[in-house]
């Protein structure tokens, strides 16, 4: 079977009311391509019904897959899962609330035909459109975790966090077999990685709709300050073996 031109993975802790609108979505506008296309759902040991709903429509939607953890891993751990078990040319991780739509991605590829490894959407750079507005102390803390992320690991990247980026499949697997962070942090440790192989990578604007029903918290942002720190320790001691990473490729 040739290998599909994108793949879609999508993060899913207790999504059972807001991944079925998700899925249709992503049928809708992918079914429209003329490029092939995987779905797959990483199920994070949800407590609701998230696996069971995606269960019930895998015959209704072409090309979809459940990847069912019973077990709670945390976004970071099944994100990298889902990348490397994906067979996409192109891969793409967005969330299960569907805040960026997979429309967007049609956006990225004069990118990648640009010779861009990672693009990645951004609700912070000229261009992006975000709807309704996040509340003032959101957007405070979210933009000093984005000085201190640039500061510490991915200077000239202005939104780190949004949860819309596609990865070639060699950035992907070479990225992701290397991730340690499982939780929120580990945007920010991809890209990083991403850079320190010398991927080009490219920010773009993206409409972005605000859930005010987010599963991120106050100690979610802290959390991701504090790994921030850890993932700068661990290319400082090359825990990563990059050096080996650059004279193995």
């Amino acid at each position: 079977m040739p290998k599909p031109f994108l793949s879609v993975i999508i993060p899913a802790y207790n999504e059972a009311k807001r991944l079925p609108l998700t899925l249709i979505d992503i049928d809708k506008h992918l079914d429209e391509q003329e490029y092939s296309y995987e779905i797959i759902v990483v199920n994070d040991g949800s407590t609701d019904d998230t696996a069971e709903i995606v269960t019930r429509f895998l015959p209704l939607i072409n090309n979809l897959r459940l990847i069912d953890n019973k077990e709670n891993k945390g976004k970071g751990a099944v994100v990298r899962q889902g990348m490397l078990e994906s067979k996409g040319l192109w891969r793409l991780f967005m969330d299960a609330d569907n805040s960026t739509s997979v429309v967007e991605f049609n956006k990225m590829i004069s990118y990648f035909k640009s010779g861009y490894d990672v693009v990645i959407g951004s609700r912070d750079v000229r261009g992006a459109r975000m709807m309704p507005p996040q509340p003032i102390h959101k957007r405070f803390m979210g933009r000093l975790g984005n000085l201190i992320i640039q500061l510490f690991l991915t200077p000239g990247i202005w939104d780190t966090q949004c949860g819309f980026k596609c990865f070639s499949e060699e950035a992907a697997e070479r990225v992701f077999s290397l991730t340690r962070i499982d939780k929120w942090g580990f945007d920010a440790e991809a890209l990083a990685l991403a850079k320190v192989l010398g991927y080009k990578i490219k920010e773009i604007p993206v409409f972005w709709v605000n859930d005010i029903r987010t599963h991120v918290k106050l100690k979610d942002y802290l959390q991701v300050l504090f790994e921030t720190v850890k993932v700068r320790w661990w290319l400082l001691r090359d825990v990563y073996n990059i050096k080996n990473q650059n004279k193995n490729f």
